[in-house]
């Protein structure tokens, strides 16, 4: 019990780390205060290019797939992993690092998903590249891909604590995303590539 709860607790705190302010930092920018002020990969992007963007994926990829590959390989049950994986993915949200904010958790939702089901997660993976080339709207192919992963668990027969995980993450991918929502609604969401040269609208982002 002592080790479950030592590897939650461990897992919160790998999720918490706020790699985007870290690149950003590194690169002479805080991306909470550029753009959305989001410290994922996308607002990275627009101050600090591709590279920058490429660095905070990975770090927030593997935020989520560490903590819960290293508890699978310890033996924890799939209860437990369930567990595990949402402490990552919460710290990913609700960091410690940063007064209990953080980013939208999709990146993290990734690694958790590559290590505990990573058949479900093509198909997510798949409706998220379909509605990204049609539409090109990030928040939108996110928003798709979390609404698929609960499906494609369930359809593949994934353990019942998988799926309460994926039903889980997803509506807090689904609350994260609420701005973006009512943007898509009212018209104004930025797609990607595009660029603005009216600064109020991007900081409404």
């Amino acid at each position: 019990m002592l080790s479950f709860v030592l590897m939650v607790i461990a897992a919160y705190l790998i999720g918490s780390i706020p790699f985007g302010v870290i690149v950003g930092r590194l690169r002479g920018f805080d991306p909470r205060a550029v753009g959305s002020g989001n410290i994922g990969m996308t607002n990275v992007a627009r101050a600090g290019g591709s590279g920058a963007a490429a660095l905070t994926f990975a770090g927030d990829v593997l935020k989520g797939a560490v903590p819960v590959a290293a508890a699978r390989a310890l033996g924890f049950l799939p209860s437990e992993l369930a567990w595990i994986a949402l402490a990552a993915f919460a710290g990913s949200i609700f960091s410690i690092f940063l007064r209990f904010s953080g980013g939208k958790g999709v990146s993290a939702a990734l690694g958790v998903w590559v290590v505990l089901a990573p058949s479900a997660l093509l198909f997510a993976m798949a409706a998220f590249a379909i509605v990204l080339v049609s539409f090109r709207f990030m928040s939108l192919a996110s928003i798709v891909a979390a609404l698929v992963i609960p499906i494609a668990v369930a359809a593949l027969g994934g353990p019942r604590p998988y799926l309460v995980l994926a039903l889980t993450i997803s509506a807090l991918v689904l609350v994260r995303h609420s701005e973006n929502i009512h943007r898509l609604l009212g018209g104004t969401e930025r797609r990607l590539g595009e660029r603005r040269h009216d600064d109020a609208a991007m900081q409404n982002e």
